[in-house]
């Protein structure tokens, strides 16, 4: 394959796990020696189509076990879980270059990376995982994330809001006491893990705030207030509570105002 639709597309319809993953890789190769072409074949399918693997059982958020870190179950669910995240966001990146068209060839690049950065993330878990004598899919897992992506597949600006800018975000704000907690404890294995994790998706909401803020320049749109209102039309609750990691999203391109909303309690 040289087109970097067949690519995504492939990658989406796939429900084996490591042929999307080697798949994500591959594609990631021929980006980085220039043998991608970028040339609209076919428009995106509806996003119903995506598939899934058979495990892990997809539970609401609600009805998920409560486990505490306190325990080596525990600390495996916990694993299980950002192993879900990751794989989730191997999807969710893909989606972004198959299902948004003619943006710059830069987009599709930039999520075509993310979507490798995620895969290494989950063979990273996935690995940890092994070592605690769990498997992927062994646990169940939440839907929620893709619930976004389903909300949000005719709008390009309210994907971006919601995905990289709202729940990528969360884990800016939570990841670095989670480190902390496993720091305390002597668990450097699990700490390195979470700390590569975090870097990256400084790198990945940022991007997110590029292209929310471009796109918005495009549409003649104020930015920050088109993302109070996408936040909160489609974010549960109208918009997430804090405590909110103010020093990483900055670094991550959100500004003081949009922070200063978020932390506003009384809206």
């Amino acid at each position: 394959m040289e087109n970097v639709f067949e690519w995504a597309r492939a990658c989406l319809h796939q429900a084996d796990i490591d042929e999307k993953l080697a798949l994500t890789h591959q594609a990631k190769l021929a980006l980085d020696q220039g043998g991608l072409d970028y040339t609209e074949l076919c428009a995106a399918t509806p996003i119903s189509l995506v598939r899934f693997p058979e495990r892990p059982v997809l539970m609401s958020p609600r009805a998920m076990p409560k486990r505490k870190l306190g325990s080596a179950e525990g600390v495996a669910a916990f694993f299980h879980a950002i192993a879900h995240v990751e794989f989730m966001a191997i999807y969710l990146a893909w989606d972004m270059v198959y299902r948004y068209r003619g943006m710059p060839v830069q987009f599709y690049q930039d999520w075509l990376t993310v979507a490798d950065e995620e895969a290494q993330h989950f063979e990273l878990i996935r690995s940890h995982l092994q070592g605690m004598g769990l498997a992927y899919g062994d646990l169940p897992a939440h839907g929620g994330l893709w619930d976004h992506a389903q909300d949000t597949e005719a709008n390009l600006l309210a994907r971006l809001a919601m995905v990289p800018r709202c729940m990528e975000a969360r884990g800016l704000d939570v990841t670095p006491a989670i480190i902390a907690k496993f720091s305390h404890v002597g668990d450097s294995a699990s700490v390195a893990l979470l700390a590569r994790i975090l870097h990256d998706e400084v790198g990945h909401v940022e991007r997110g705030s590029y292209w929310f803020k471009w796109l918005c320049a495009q549409q003649g749109l104020e930015p920050e207030h088109q993302y109070r209102l996408l936040i909160q039309q489609y974010y549960l609750g109208g918009k997430p509570k804090g405590p909110f990691n103010r020093e990483m999203r900055i670094i991550a391109g959100f500004s003081n105002a949009e922070l200063d909303w978020l932390e506003d309690t009384s809206t």
